[in-house]
């Protein structure tokens, strides 16, 4: 499945890297159709690989673990992995425990799958948090956090594209439209980064580094994706 088709659809078929052994002959493998764990060649042997649609539970070591995709976020496949027993979620490159999100906000493919994905994370039962990268575990505090630093820079995305005159940039750079553009586009980011900036300043680190990167792209998908403050409609 390509990352568009995946984007669009309501589900997606995730591929496992190091699965439990394939089910015997007599067992129906996951989805329902032993053929989607034969080789491609077609002779027989079992692909290094399973599948799953929407959620998948595996048992390994003892341990119970609880697989979910719930759309896209940062990739087509990213999931949601939970380990009940130890009262851990796992979900990468979505929320950095004590960070902003790096440049250009995670470098997400689905920015609004990847804003919606933190109260989707919040609405498991868990205490103990894998956000990837960064070398600490997070928690429930540390999600909560991360939740409303975007929810912030979103509002001050709104305000700015409804409040940042973009007249003065096109009239000061004539004909040159782009240099017009890219000065309007950088003015309402900062606009909308600068609070966000401040109030943050001591509670995510990198705050000063990252958060106009992540303002211009959540202010790009904003006006793309959703038509607000843009003459593109969706």
């Amino acid at each position: 499945m390509s990352a568009s088709s995946a984007a669009t659809s309501s589900s997606a078929r995730i591929q496992l890297a190091q699965p439990p052994p394939a089910p015997r002959p007599d067992q129906p493998a996951v989805g329902g159709s032993r053929d989607s764990h034969r080789h491609p060649s077609g002779r027989g042997r079992r692909a290094r690989h399973l599948t799953f649609d929407d959620h998948k539970t595996l048992r390994v070591g003892g341990e119970r673990i609880e697989l979910a995709w719930h759309g896209t976020n940062h990739t087509p496949d990213n999931i949601y992995i939970r380990l009940p027993g130890h009262d851990m979620l796992m979900l990468v490159d979505v929320a950095l425990p004590g960070w902003v999100p790096f440049y250009g906000f995670n470098l997400n493919e689905d920015v609004p799958g990847s804003i919606a994905a933190r109260a989707k994370a919040l609405s498991y039962p868990w205490k103990h948090y894998i956000g990837g990268h960064m070398g600490r575990l997070g928690t429930r505090d540390d999600m909560a956090v991360h939740q409303q630093y975007v929810t912030d820079i979103v509002a001050g995305v709104r305000t700015a594209l409804a409040t940042v005159d973009p007249a003065p940039y096109f009239t000061k750079y004539g004909n040159n439209t782009w240099a017009g553009v890219r000065t309007y586009l950088d003015a309402a980011a900062d606009h909308a980064a600068a609070p966000v900036i401040k109030k943050y300043t001591g509670v995510l680190a990198a705050g000063d580094v990252f958060t106009a990167s992540t303002a211009f792209i959540i202010l790009e998908s904003i006006r793309l994706d959703l038509g607000y403050g843009s003459q593109i409609h969706p």
